[in-house]
């Protein structure tokens, strides 16, 4: 081995420059050397993790301008979580007998538009999501087995309901509000909760900065007690999702960041970035770059790349596979016109060295 601990180079694991943006798949993103601290320091005692939780959620609370905030094992931990405090409660006994719900409210309300993948983490509490359409189907969806609804951030105002139009007809039945905003910028006054959503999950490891196997959600506090209840250290079906005491504190450690850093430096860095590698490949002939804005996930300028295929005879999967395969190792997406470079991820430096493999493997070619 090259240090006392081991490197992915002694185990054959080569290190990637990730122009994909916040995917879990490649990491998420670099912790902040502020969440290396807090984890480092957090790992030298004991604490009682409820009182744990207790403490940060409410000061992640006091910052993020929620009512309460529950740290989880990822944002997909969130899900589950907070579904199961919407079955079971903080009831001992409906908590040891999850995934079985019978006799407890078992169904969850979804419109068609909102649905993902990342329904697994919902389901799995043993619940039935009723896919609805628009108002009308969603209000006859609504009845004593109702559980929670469900709403994916990404999608939220581009369908059929908005989310304020959801959340009344939510609150009148009773029922929680569930927003999926995983990747999306935590920032405040947070947009879901003031329209009426009761709990809001994000990932701790993308926006963050904090834990990659962290996650964050904010609102009401009864359900997120609720939600802490049915996961770890409690034995409950979200026992496996443990939160430890250094991703609690190395979370709360990227909130106190999150409310100092200068987003708009942030912003002028990336396009930095972007305009480093857009300004070495447009001097190739025949390719062209724009920039693309982002949605509501993944909140950062994005620099599309295409050129012409009959000066540049290679499709845009193997002038990525080229990028990946080469040393630098560089990972980035590939569609059906051209590639795409997310600056999020990059760290300083790395533009030159994207800008400079893209230059070899699209001139390598030209006619």
């Amino acid at each position: 081995m090259s240090s006392e601990y081991p490197t992915y180079a002694d185990i054959g694991v080569r290190p990637l420059i990730n122009c994909w943006g916040s995917l879990t798949i490649y990491g998420g993103s670099l912790m902040l050397p502020e969440v290396r601290q807090a984890m480092a320091e957090a790992s030298r005692a004991y604490v009682h993790l409820d009182e744990l939780m207790e403490k940060a959620g409410s000061r992640i609370a006091e910052l993020m301008g929620s009512e309460f905030a529950l740290v989880t094992n990822g944002c997909a931990a969130a899900l589950c979580q907070v579904t199961a405090g919407c079955v079971a409660g903080a009831d001992p006994d409906r908590i040891k007998r999850l995934p079985d719900t019978t006799g407890m409210k078992n169904e969850v309300i979804s419109l068609r538009s909102h649905r993902h993948v990342y329904d697994h983490a919902i389901r799995m509490v043993g619940i039935r999501i009723v896919e609805v359409e628009g108002g009308e189907s969603m209000r006859a969806a609504f009845n004593e087995r109702t559980a929670l609804v469900s709403v994916f951030g990404d999608v939220a105002g581009k369908t059929e309901m908005t989310l304020p139009e959801i959340a009344e007809m939510a609150q009148a039945h009773g029922v929680p509000v569930l927003v999926d905003a995983a990747a999306e910028r935590p920032d405040t006054p947070n947009r879901y909760l003031t329209e009426g959503a009761d709990a809001v999950a994000y990932s701790g490891g993308k926006c963050l900065r904090g834990p990659q196997s962290s996650g964050l959600v904010l609102g009401r506090r009864d359900l997120l007690w609720a939600a802490f209840m049915n996961g770890a250290p409690h034995h409950s079906l979200g026992r496996p999702m443990k939160a430890s005491k250094e991703e609690v504190m190395g979370l709360l450690a990227a909130v106190e960041q999150w409310v100092k850093r200068d987003h708009a430096a942030e912003w002028k860095t990336w396009e930095g970035y972007l305009k480093t590698i857009s300004d070495a490949v447009s001097g190739i002939p025949a390719v062209e770059t724009s920039i693309r804005l982002p949605g509501r996930s993944n909140v950062a300028p994005v620099l599309e790349i295409r050129w012409d295929r009959d000066r540049i005879p290679l499709s845009p999967q193997q002038v990525a596979g080229e990028m990946s395969k080469g040393d630098p190792r560089v990972e980035m997406p590939s569609g059906e016109h051209g590639v795409s470079v997310m600056p999020y991820m990059l760290e300083p430096g790395e533009d030159a060295l994207v800008a400079g493999r893209l230059c070899d493997v699209l001139s390598r070619v030209v006619k």
